[in-house]
């Protein structure tokens, strides 16, 4: 049953005439009056009476009227929630994002996102890459917000990979190291210093680059979090590469130095969704504030 039919007999059993329901919806008398009885010949049946001043509808008419309105208050609710995630009136957003990230690149997003579509419901979960490509698989978030890992190169076939920005890695060290002083260090200045990284198998942290090329740091002291790892510089326990997006709330007991351009790790930062799956408009406005964000962060301090 054509929707169109159901409008036109809706109409004119509202307003009661057929020559008003032809001009409420712009037609002829005779297009009104060809629908209706279309509409008769599809439920087998006549709805309405046509009288010397206007419409009465039959018994079946009046049954049908109710369903009527029914079937197409529903169908314009339909379009208006559509149109509403289309214009970002409604609907949500789930983001995903690893540690570093979460420190300033994604809040910056999410805070000019909100800004421009405050209707839309925000989300945030912190993780670690391969646990949050599993979130965006399973349907659990709509963008993540990942890093390249010293293992091996993201999985392009699986995901759409929207590049933000290569990071690069900065040296922390204590305000009173022997290097605190320099802008740039070489890797071979470091190879009696200890390191203080996330992990014991250095090909595993963020010195894995420098590890297949050739470099075996020594770590004493393993921290996860950036707040532990920067405690133990400031506190001369040993060095540590500390990730750009990170580096802005760096204490001032500490210093950060450049690694030479031959000997700095970069990670390439994407924001992640599924491949073969629709980007929701919220995702697609959300990129542009990613990119924004990322700008700040192109250049190392």
């Amino acid at each position: 049953m054509e929707t169109q039919l159901l409008e036109v007999f809706r109409t004119v059993a509202h307003l009661g005439s057929i020559t008003a329901a032809a001009r409420h919806l712009r037609f002829t008398q005779s297009a009104v009056s060809r629908q209706i009885a279309a509409l008769e010949a599809e439920v087998g049946t006549r709805l309405l009476d046509r009288l010397p001043r206007g419409i009465a509808l039959t018994e079946q008419g009046r049954a049908l009227l109710p369903h009527a309105d029914a079937v197409l208050d529903r169908l314009s609710a339909a379009r208006r929630a559509v149109d509403e995630l289309d214009r970002l009136d409604a609907g949500r957003l789930r983001v995903g994002a690893f540690a570093t990230a979460v420190a300033a690149l994604v809040p910056r997003a999410l805070a000019a996102f909100r800004a421009a579509h405050p209707a839309v419901a925000l989300s945030l979960v912190e993780g670690m890459t391969p646990a949050l490509l599993d979130r965006l698989t399973a349907g659990d978030a709509d963008v993540a917000v990942v890093s390249s890992a010293p293992s091996g190169p993201l999985d392009d076939s699986r995901f759409d990979l929207h590049h933000l920005l290569d990071e690069h890695l900065l040296l922390a060290v204590a305000a009173d190291h022997p290097l605190a002083g320099r802008r740039t260090v070489r890797l071979a200045e470091l190879a009696g210093e200890s390191f203080i990284a996330g992990s014991p198998h250095a090909e595993r942290t963020l010195l894995g680059d420098s590890v297949a090329a050739g470099f075996r740091p020594r770590i004493d002291i393993v921290a996860g979090e950036w707040t532990g790892k920067l405690g133990c510089v400031a506190a001369g326990l040993g060095v540590a590469l500390i990730p750009v997006l990170a580096a802005r709330g760096t204490p001032p007991d500490i210093a950060l130095l450049r690694l030479h351009p031959d000997d700095e790790p970069v990670r390439r930062v994407y924001a992640a969704t599924v491949a073969g799956r629709s980007r929701p408009p919220a995702v697609t406005r959300f990129l542009a504030h990613l990119d924004q964000a990322a700008a700040a962060f192109t250049t190392p301090l």
